[in-house]
């Protein structure tokens, strides 16, 4: 499997549980109908879930002129994604990242909240790499 179909079922999943008090586990089984899927998918989704209030605090310094109640909840689920990746995927380079969140945004949202999400993954991963929390791409 793909890590772009990957993080979609990831979305899926975590945007679910959002709706409803769906475990992770049920929240997957439902986004794969069945059908198999990596690893890399439950990772994500117990990952987000499990630090959940970092990654919000992340999210809510990072919004300028904009509210973290206002986000649509697709967009706060890709958000909470991206941000987990940013801070807990050490390897994934943030470009990559930052590219995913943006063509997951496309697919599910629309332009308006593209430009939230790239400005607001912006700033994060900013703050990711004046830390030294990702490793250098160049360097691998």
């Amino acid at each position: 499997m793909k890590r772009h179909m990957a993080r979609e079922l990831a979305v899926q999943s975590l945007f679910q549980m959002e709706l409803s008090d769906l475990s992770a586990q049920e929240a997957i089984e439902f986004a794969v109908e069945g059908k198999e899927y990596d690893a890399f998918v439950t990772r994500l989704v117990e990952g987000v879930e499990a630090n959940k209030p970092e990654i919000d605090q992340k999210l809510r310094a990072a919004l300028v002129n904009w509210s973290f109640e206002r986000l649509g909840n697709i967009e706060r689920t890709i958000l909470r994604l991206a941000v987990y990746e940013l801070l807990f995927e050490t390897k994934i380079p943030v470009r990559v990242t930052i590219n995913e969140a943006i063509e997951l945004t496309k697919a599910f949202a629309d332009e308006e909240a593209t430009k939230i999400v790239n400005g607001v993954l912006g700033k994060v991963a900013q703050e990711v790499e004046q830390n030294g929390l990702k490793e250098n791409p160049q360097s691998n």
